[in-house]
This record gives C-alpha cells, structure tokens and sequence, in this order.
C-alpha cells in the first residue's frame, strides 16, 4: 500500500450542509443525489439555528485554529482556509487520530469566539494523499480560496511552505478517500 504524503480535512458548520442538501451529500464516502424529505428532516431536528462566521472573523478563527494544531498536536499544516461555512485543512501525514485533529480546531475557534452553541457539524471529510501530485493538487485547491476573499494564498507565518513548488499533472491520480 502506498505511503500517506498528506491529509485534507473538510468540516462545515453546524447545520449549513445536511444530509439531502441540494448540492447533493456524503454518506460513508460516497457522494449521495439531493433528497429535501431527508433535508427537511434533519433540519427539523437542529436544536440551533444554522451558524456561519462572520467574514471579519475569518482570519482570527484560522490564526486561533493553527496556533492550536501547531502548539498541541505538533502538526505540520500545508494549508488552511476558513470560510464563512466550512473549513478546509491540508496537513502532513501524522500518525494523530483524525478526529482528534479536527475536535483540536473546533474547540480552538470555539475558544476563541466564545460561544456557547454548536458551531460546527459532527462528521468531517478526510483525503489522503499518496503522491506529491496529488499534494500539491490540495495545497494548492485549499490556497485558492483564501486570494477569493481578499486574502493571500497563506495568510498565516504557521503555513509550511513546501521545499518545491511544482504544477500538478491533471493526469495524476487525485487523492482517495480511506475507508472508514
């Protein structure tokens, strides 16, 4: 089996991508169609109001998140993004439980907002990256969406810059999914 070079983490706030969304939904990793009876459901069971951040926050929650995963997991993070619904993290290989990882980030923006409410979803996304294409391919996906709000490619100094920068071939095998 080939060696784990990196892992992108995907979480989204509480109640902002459900089960049946209309953009369609994961369920044990595969990608499910839209079902709005399953949606209306699951909405109707939130006991809080669906939470996104306010874009000011953004670059103070991914500060908060990275000088938590860096300070108590001793992680090496390769990319971050914080949007004002979900959160996208590339990190490493480690040999840290995954859930531990994400639960460190949460409780961390937890923290730091000072909020005494869900504010993220209980599940989270995880990709494994077995080639330096396929790393670089996140990084670089992960980097995209922070220049989309105004803000570098890596606004954070806790943002390891990789030791070669090459473009992804588009023939390359994207990172997979790891059973659960």
């Amino acid at each position: 089996m080939p060696t784990t070079q990196a892992i992108l983490l995907t979480w989204t706030t509480y109640g902002t991508w459900l089960r049946g969304d209309q953009r369609g939904w994961v369920d044990d990793g595969v990608v499910l169609p839209p079902n709005p009876i399953i949606e209306a459901a699951d909405r109707a069971r939130m006991k809080h109001s669906m939470f996104t951040f306010h874009p000011e926050q953004l670059l103070s929650i991914g500060q908060a998140i990275g000088e938590s995963l860096r300070s108590r997991m001793l992680l090496r993070l390769l990319a971050l993004t914080v949007q004002t619904w979900h959160v996208h993290l590339a990190i490493s290989a480690t040999t840290r439980s995954l859930s531990e990882i994400v639960k460190c980030a949460n409780d961390a923006a937890r923290w730091h907002l000072r909020l005494d409410r869900p504010l993220w979803t209980a599940k989270y996304d995880k990709r494994f990256c077995f080639s330096t294409n396929s790393v670089i391919a996140r990084i670089n996906y992960v980097e995209k969406h922070n220049p989309r709000l105004g803000f570098p490619a890596r606004p954070w100094p806790f943002i390891e810059t990789p030791l070669i920068r090459i473009i992804p071939d588009p023939r390359a095998a994207p990172c997979r999914r790891k059973p659960i």
